[in-house]
This record gives C-alpha cells, sequence and structure tokens, in this order.
C-alpha cells in the first residue's frame, strides 16, 4: 500500500504506545525499525511521535502512575465526529472509557471499550491525518480484535464504525471477519474464544511489516525484545507474537518462508 495522506472513515489510523519506559521503548523502535522520534512539549504531556522515512507511523506516551493500563498498544479508528461516535458507543452496548477530548491543533480523540471487552481508540483528525504509510517494511500493515465475544463484537463495530463486514471463514475451528473500507480490507476480529486463556481478555493488536521475519526475530532479541510465539507460516504471512523490552506485545509480519 502506497503512502497516504488519511484514513477512510471507521478504519484503523493510528496506534500508539503507553510505555513504563519511554527512553527504553524509543531506542529499541528505533534501531528495530529504523523509526526516529520526537518529543512533543510538556502541553502534549511528553507525547512521542514516531517516524519511519518521515512519514508518522505511531505515537508514545509515558504511562501514568497507578494506571494498570501500561505497556500497550493502542488501536485508533477514524471518525468525523467523536462525539457522535461515543455516543453511538453507548447505544450500542459499548463503554465510554475517555470522553472525547481535543489535542490542540492536532484532533480530537476517545477511548471505548467494545462489547467484547476489547479497547479502542477514535480519531477524528485536523492537522493529524494518522498514518503516512502503511504496509511497507517497518510500517503498520494490520490491524486485529482477538475477540472473546465475536458475535458480540461484529455488529458494534458495523453500527458504530460503518464496518463493510466480510466473513473469511465461520467454522467450528476458525471464525474470521474482515472489515473492508473504500474496497480495501484493513482490519479482521477473530473468535478467540476457545484459542486463549480464560484470564485473557479481548484485545486489539498492530502488525508490523517487515521484509523476513525470521531476521527481525533475531534482531528483536538482541535489542532485549521477547519472542512470545516463534515465526509460524500461514497463509497471509510468515508471523511472529513478541513484545518489546518494557513488555508491550505485538505482531510481526513478512513474506512466508516459502516465499
Amino acid at each position: 500500500m502506497p503512502t497516504r495522506d488519511s484514513a477512510p472513515l471507521g478504519a484503523p489510523c493510528w496506534v500508539d504506545l503507553q510505555t513504563s519506559g519511554v527512553d527504553r521503548a524509543a531506542a529499541f523502535y528505533d534501531a528495530m525499525f529504523g523509526w526516529t522520534h520526537e518529543t512533543s512539549g510538556e502541553e502534549y504531556g511528553g507525547y512521542v511521535m514516531f517516524f519511519k522515512d518521515a512519514k508518522p507511523v505511531a505515537g508514545m506516551m509515558p504511562g501514568e502512575p497507578g494506571n494498570p493500563y501500561v505497556d500497550v498498544w493502542t488501536t485508533y479508528l477514524a471518525t468525523a465526529d467523536a462525539d457522535a461516535t461515543a455516543k453511538a458507543v453507548a447505544d450500542s452496548g459499548g463503554q465510554v472509557m475517555m470522553e472525547p477530548m481535543t489535542v490542540p491543533a492536532a484532533g480530537r480523540m476517545a477511548m471505548f471499550m467494545d462489547p467484547s471487552g476489547g479497547v479502542v481508540g477514535a480519531w477524528q483528525p485536523a492537522e493529524h491525518k494518522g498514518f503516512g504509510v502503511m504496509g511497507e517494511h517497518g510500517a503498520p500493515a494490520w490491524f486485529e480484535l482477538v475477540s472473546k465475544n465475536y458475535d458480540a463484537a461484529l455488529p458494534f463495530y458495523r453500527d458504530v464504525f460503518g464496518w463493510n463486514l466480510e466473513s473469511l471463514s465461520d467454522t467450528d475451528e476458525f471464525r474470521y471477519t474482515t472489515g473492508k473500507f473504500d474496497d480495501n480490507v484493513l482490519a479482521g476480529i477473530f473468535d478467540a474464544s476457545t484459542a486463549m486463556p480464560a484470564e485473557v481478555p479481548s484485545h486489539w493488536q498492530m502488525f508490523v511489516q517487515v521484509d523476513n521475519t525470521d531476521d527481525a526475530v533475531a534482531k528483536l532479541v538482541e535489542l532485549g525484545g521477547t519472542v512470545l510465539r516463534d515465526p509460524w507460516d500461514s497463509e497471509h504471512g510468515r508471523m511472529a507474537n513478541v513484545a518489546d523490552p518494557n513488555g508491550a506485545q505485538f505482531m510481526i509480519v513478512g513474506p512466508s518462508a516459502a516465499g
């Protein structure tokens, strides 16, 4: 996918990380993916912007003391009206975790919990349009809700964010639905009700594109990251589940080992 100026409404448009170690995380992601970073002033809470080839790809902020929601990547979906989205969330069985707020000049944001327990953000862009590039080495490539209540998640994202849902698989062994936006499939919902331990909640995860998954995993380990699941081949590429040195999880995806 080429560079882009904006995201389709309802589609993933941004990710950011709440981290327990800003300096450690910044050094890791810069070395891991060739990112560079800039830190904003105090009026923005020390928010960090990551860039890949001078295009924005992700953000980061220090975790607040006492907040258990730390060392977690959050996915944001594009909206034209954060306040209207917040009302739709409440009307559709979700929970408004953070009321819409304005980030001066950049845009307007809010945080929600969907009916399956997944935490997701909404972003109404002003000057900050979101990702400047996707699907290239070192850039976000895919976003997925790993859901413990698949049947509740599907209508929520359809009704609140306008997803055009397409079932990829609907068997007892594997249920997966994708969200299509302007003819592009940009996100998925996986039925994890039987695939994850009961104590693991629904959650969004991001996938970062790499040229070679095994090489990327080896580099991650050298940089102090952790491999949570060794690389495996799928019909969508070779993947690995990993964590940065502070414990924030994400996925790596590259070409399959067979080519």
